[in-house]
């Protein structure tokens, strides 16, 4: 018995140290630009069946209950929440946000189109949209490029990017941002740098324009920030904390309880 508790405590450990992990990085990323938090799922493994219920019993009756333990627990998957988090004004123009669902395009050196929320976009020395990162420019898909001497920018709430070029100053369409959306977005790879990548599970991207057919606006001047809640992380780690505590004291209780036997059977 007391192995097969040794064994069972030993996987919740292990399990409670995973989400020690998960709540570790949502806290780490708290104030990471459109962050979507994490959530680790458990499951319970395997049960050594003694007895099934309903099985007959010793009058010939059929049992009402059977003898069944369980093995332990496990990680069954990690939630990512999609949700959006509060919009923050910047007043840049080539901050952006979308307010709902979808995703914005960037093309990566790769070839590889990669999926964000974080709408933290510049220039860069052609005068194109790109993604602002000290590593990689990845261009915003489908391109647009800024002429030179712009004076205004001006992006609506359905992507069109309108400029204003001296001396003309009627504002001109250079071109419209699209968005897309996923049917599961929690299919989704995370690929690090705030970016998504498609897997099987995500279903292909459904791409148009925002604001339309269930897809986001976008609102210029704006960021998107992590949705964690730091408050409610810290309550997941005092739980996960004290569970992981608990189950160290069935681990050494159990290795007591075998120790104890092991010395009763010398005599």
């Amino acid at each position: 018995m007391s192995i097969r508790a040794l064994h069972s405590a030993a996987t919740g450990m292990e399990a409670f140290e995973f989400n020690l992990d998960t709540i570790a990085n949502n806290m780490a990323n708290a104030g990471t630009t459109a962050y979507k938090r994490s959530r680790a799922n458990f499951e319970d493994l395997f049960y050594d069946r003694l007895k099934f219920p309903g099985a007959q019993d010793s009058n010939g009756g059929t049992a009402p209950l059977g003898i069944q333990v369980g093995l332990g627990a496990r990680v069954s998957g990690v939630d990512v929440d999609h949700h959006q988090g509060n919009l923050l004004e910047t007043g840049k123009k080539l901050d952006l946000a979308i307010t709902g669902e979808g995703f914005f395009q960037l093309q990566d050196p790769s070839g590889q189109t990669v999926y964000t929320r974080a709408g933290t976009f510049t220039q860069n020395a052609d005068g194109a949209i790109v993604m602002g990162s000290a590593d990689i420019g990845r261009l915003l898909e489908p391109n647009i490029t800024i002429p030179p001497g712009t004076t205004e920018i001006s992006i609506s709430g359905d992507g069109n990017i309108s400029v204003v070029e001296p001396p003309n100053p009627t504002p001109t369409l250079l071109g419209q941002i699209q968005t897309v959306k996923f049917i599961n977005p929690q299919g989704l790879i995370q690929l690090g740098e705030n970016l998504f990548g498609i897997s099987d599970a995500s279903g292909s991207p459904l791409v148009g324009v925002p604001g339309q057919e269930g897809r986001g606006s976008i609102k210029q001047g704006f960021l998107e920030a992590s949705n964690v809640e730091p408050v409610r992380e810290l309550v997941e780690l005092i739980k996960t904390q004290r569970n992981f505590e608990l189950n160290s004291q069935i681990v050494q209780a159990s290795d007591q309880l075998l120790q104890l036997v092991a010395n009763l059977r010398r005599f």
